[in-house]
């Protein structure tokens, strides 16, 4: 695996974890602990950089308790969270409609079906993350069946999801995970249709 390709399964996973529930004391400590180079502003990239910047200052000013209680107002809420985190949603106002159908399908056709453990349609957000970080991984899957998955099940709505989010009312710590999320889905769609045309050509 490239480095280039370590450090977006890394990303992916990284915002599957924010996203799955709160940030727990380790976690906490280890995003209050981000190094990163100096900032480049002709570099694309650097809007990554700001974001994990945003999430390091975020993390130090927060505790896992106002943690817990803001992910419970954002994605749980009373009936439901202020954030709704389903793919399907997004796509046709409802949940478990045909985009996860959809998904499903292309998860058993790519070998990732979800395991038993996990509670949540496979269209949430933090699940399709964690899905592309495993099919970035995947030493069988190529970079046409990557770039089909992130078009068919992420770019149409990730973006709009990740900007609801640092809207939201409730988002203190979760502002800053908007805000790397949006910018990270910008660059993943730039970076797989440049592939994408260099395979072509």
């Amino acid at each position: 695996m490239s480095e280039g390709a370590r450090i977006r399964a890394n990303t992916y996973s990284m915002l599957a974890s924010l996203l799955s529930a709160p940030p727990q004391p380790e976690l906490l400590g280890l995003l209050r602990s981000i190094e990163l180079p100096p900032a480049d502003q002709a570099d694309r990239s650097d809007n990554i950089r700001c974001g994990w910047r945003q999430i390091r200052l975020a993390a130090a000013q927060t505790s896992p308790q106002s943690l817990d209680d803001e992910y419970h107002d954002l994605f749980i809420g009373v009936g439901r969270g202020e954030v709704v985190p389903y793919g399907s949603w997004h796509l046709t106002g409802f949940l478990m409609e045909k985009p996860l159908s959809d998904l499903r399908d292309d998860l058993k056709s790519l070998g990732l079906e979800a395991g038993e453990a996990h509670k949540d349609p496979e269209d949430h957000i933090a699940a399709l993350c964690e899905s592309m970080a495993l099919v970035i991984r995947a030493d069988d899957i190529d970079e046409a069946r990557e770039r089909r998955f992130f078009m068919r099940h992420l770019h149409s709505w990730a973006g709009r999801f990740f900007a609801d989010l640092q809207a939201a009312k409730s988002a203190c710590f979760y502002k800053s995970v908007g805000f790397l999320g949006q910018r990270f889905v910008e660059m993943e769609s730039q970076y797989l249709n440049i592939q994408a045309h260099i395979q072509a050509h």
